[in-house]
């Protein structure tokens, strides 16, 4: 019985390295133009990352490497999937050199916070960032989809050009916050202040 508990320990993670698996599938799926296809395996891999962190806390499988990996899959599902939408010039790539620069703090703060043995795990504004953007790109799959496939005359979506860009606009704001909510955060609990940033001689 203790062997199995051991082993169902690993599902989240199992999981979380499934969204990894999952992100060629999805690049790949929107360089051929197959938006359903690309909605499907996005879908799974939203679902596994309800999954997991159901799992991890209803049965206290959390562990360090988990509040590190989650996250980090996360981002790169997210990054994955805008650096191709921008290449292919259904973004607009100031969106993206946004989130570049945003993810380039948070990895430099969490590499900080690691190094003083603090694992920096995602909060609720951070997944609602993810969510937000989880809705744009799907809402560029649809915009998409409708104009390859021409299931409806071309002025469909003529009274709200280009829909999408509304949600990326509030994934954007919500990313910013949660950027200063962490910085609020681990300064309150004085990883951040002066004295703390000092380094060490050895």
């Amino acid at each position: 019985m203790k062997k199995i508990k051991n082993w169902c320990r690993h599902i989240p993670n199992a999981l979380t390295i499934l969204r990894f698996i999952l992100i060629p599938f999805i690049v790949l799926s929107i360089v051929d133009e197959n938006y359903i296809e690309a909605f499907i395996f996005l879908t799974l891999s939203g679902l596994t990352d309800i999954l997991d962190g159901f799992i991890a806390r209803k049965f206290n499988f959390i562990t360090n490497f988990g509040k590190l990996i989650d996250p980090l899959a996360d981002k790169t599902t997210q990054v994955a999937i805008l650096v191709t939408l921008a290449l292919k010039g259904i973004i607009p790539m100031w969106i993206l050199m946004i989130v570049f620069i945003k993810e380039f703090v948070m990895i430099a703060g969490a590499s900080f916070l690691y190094g003083k043995e603090l694992v920096v795990s995602s909060k609720w504004y951070g997944k609602l960032a993810t969510v937000l953007f989880y809705l744009a790109i799907v809402s560029s799959f649809i915009i998409k989809y409708v104009d390859t496939t021409s299931l409806l005359p071309e002025d469909t979506f003529s009274f709200v050009p280009h829909f999408d860009i509304y949600f990326y606009y509030l994934a954007l704001i919500a990313t910013i916050f949660s950027l200063i909510m962490y910085y609020i955060t681990f300064y309150k609990q004085g990883y951040l202040k002066k004295e703390n940033l000092k380094i060490e001689e050895k």
